[in-house]
């Protein structure tokens, strides 16, 4: 986890935030502060209609400052880039470099944000928005900030994607023992959410763990795969070693031993024909006389054709 997460939690591989959702967030920010700067106004026309008309337009104009600049200012500071509507549209502020952003990030982005959002009545902020590649505003720019999604889907997070049938058993000669637990939690955790993240990034971080996973265990990565493959791929061969440990093994279930039976004479292609179903009433061994050992001896004999119709086994077959 810690491979993925740095800062206060904030994952840096999450998409940027677009613009419907951004300007979503934005009128409810907008309608809070309105409703604010109302309520404010009226107490303070009730506690200023004593004082002259310059007194209460310094008055007027301290507020609105006050309350739509640096009230948006305060709230992003105080919340680490969680303003009301950005928490209700799961978007969050971060800097560059992923990690929570401070006051003067939040005091770049509000002073402009008067310009961009209030004086041109959204204009300035949306085509700004349109025409970056992050969906980034003027104050995000200069600010050095950017609005990501925070909120995960639910039901998409936990499924690690299998690896292509042509590498089903390709890394099984692989020695994965020397691969650390840490290691195989960052793989499922990049796997798990690789199709959430930014494709720069995501590249980027498979390309990075897949050499540590090859120097653990020793063997490159092949040519001609790529490195979201091969992890899905080493991964699989070893929850496939863990089944098996945790199993005994693929083998399947040996059959119980059957009771013995003479077997067939070699290069017999008789099949084997069931018992009779009524044995004979009576059957007695013939047992050959001399004569007859003599005519199988000599081949002649007074008996030879009684003899050549009797079985020389010395049984009757079953009826």
């Amino acid at each position: 986890m810690s491979e993925l997460v740095t800062g206060e939690a904030v994952a840096l591989e999450l998409r940027p935030a677009k613009l419907p959702s951004r300007g979503l967030a934005v009128l409810l920010d907008l309608a809070a502060a309105v409703t604010v700067y109302v309520v404010v106004t009226l107490g303070l026309v009730a506690a200023t209609a004593s004082l002259d008309e310059a007194a209460r337009t310094a008055v007027s104009i301290a507020t609105f400052v006050l309350v739509l600049v640096g009230g948006p200012i305060l709230v992003e500071t105080l919340t680490h880039g969680r303003s009301l509507g950005k928490l209700a549209c799961g978007l969050r502020v971060v800097r560059d470099d992923g990690g929570p952003i401070r006051f003067r990030h939040a005091l770049v982005r509000g002073l402009l944000g008067v310009i961009e959002i209030l004086m041109t009545f959204g204009v300035v902020a949306c085509v700004a928005s349109l025409v970056s590649a992050r969906g980034r505003r003027l104050g995000d720019v200069f600010a050095g900030t950017l609005v990501v999604r925070e909120r995960v889907p639910a039901g998409q997070g936990g499924f690690v994607p299998p690896p292509p049938p042509w590498l089903m058993g390709r890394f099984s000669g692989l020695d994965l023992s020397a691969v650390p637990d840490g290691l195989w939690l960052a793989v499922r955790q990049y796997l798990t959410r690789m199709r959430q993240l930014d494709p720069r990034v995501g590249s980027t971080m498979a390309e990075r763990l897949a050499a540590d996973v090859a120097g653990c265990t020793g063997a490159p990565v092949p040519p001609g795969v790529p490195p979201a493959m091969f992890l899905a791929a080493v991964l699989h061969e070893r929850q496939t070693r863990e089944a098996q440990r945790t199993f005994g093994g693929t083998g399947a279930p040996a059959a119980p031993a059957a009771s013995p039976t003479p077997a067939a004479p070699a290069g017999a292609g008789v099949p084997v024909l069931p018992p009779p179903a009524h044995a004979p009433a009576t059957v007695s061994p013939v047992v050959p006389s001399a004569g007859a050992g003599a005519e199988a001896a000599g081949g002649s004999g007074p008996n030879s054709g009684a003899s050549a119709g009797r079985p020389a086994t010395g049984f009757v077959p079953p009826a």
